[in-house]
């Protein structure tokens, strides 16, 4: 009887994202929905926060990346990993959080002109929040706002590969683009960065960009 028990119970730990997104698919099953959400959420706020360059706003996005996922639950299909559907969830949100704050300073600049620019300019410069200062400790203040002056293409492989620590064939995956375009991206990506960052880090771009960059845990990630 009691092996039964501790049997079923190891059946249930052991149950892959899949099977456990395939029960609140089913069942909406809101016990497996909580072990999701407690093995994700950390990564998926980092995404969030990284990609829009907010800290307090990754965190509202990566609740609505779950609530997203609860609401859709009946459309999963387990065709592929759970992972990558659910990075994809997030991804789609920090794009359409991306393109408001576009048409929103868009609009600022139309119909204000210089002095609007110019109060945008000076609300960016204010002092940060304490959460947002102890990110810019972490992550480097000067390569996190030259990170988001990138197009969202090259900003989503960087932050992907080098802070997720993705292979290029999962990134591949996420994006539904050749395992090739995403190597051309990166190459680009870093590029462009090494440019923005060129006036600052002059002499110091050997150590921080090579030809084929992997992780290094040295800099907690300078990009």
């Amino acid at each position: 009887m009691a092996r039964g028990y501790f049997s079923t119970l190891s059946l249930l730990f052991s149950q892959t994202d899949e099977e456990a997104m395939w029960r609140v698919k089913t069942h909406d099953d809101h016990r497996e929905f909580a072990r999701l959400v407690e093995r994700w959420e950390q990564p998926i706020r980092r995404l969030c926060a990284r990609m829009t360059g907010d800290p307090h706003r990754g965190e509202d996005l990566k609740q609505e990346t779950f609530s997203r996922l609860f609401e859709k639950r009946k459309d999963y299909e387990p065709t592929g990993r759970f992972s990558t559907y659910l990075w994809r969830i997030a991804l789609n949100l920090c794009y359409d959080e991306l393109r408001r704050r576009e048409r929103r300073r868009e609009i600022l600049q139309d119909g204000a002109g210089e002095e609007s620019q110019n109060r945008l300019e000076e609300c960016a410069a204010e002092e940060p929040t304490p959460d947002a200062q102890a990110a810019q400790l972490e992550e480097g203040e000067l390569v996190r706002q030259a990170l988001l002056k990138l197009p969202e293409i090259y900003r989503t492989v960087l932050v992907l590969r080098h802070y997720e620590d993705l292979k290029l064939s999962k990134i591949a995956e996420i994006l539904e683009i050749p395992e090739g375009t995403v190597n051309s991206r990166m190459a680009e990506a870093l590029a462009r960065l090494s440019r923005l960052l060129e006036p600052t880090f002059q002499g110091k771009r050997e150590q921080f960009f090579q030809p084929n960059p992997i992780p290094n845990p040295n800099l907690a990630f300078v990009l």
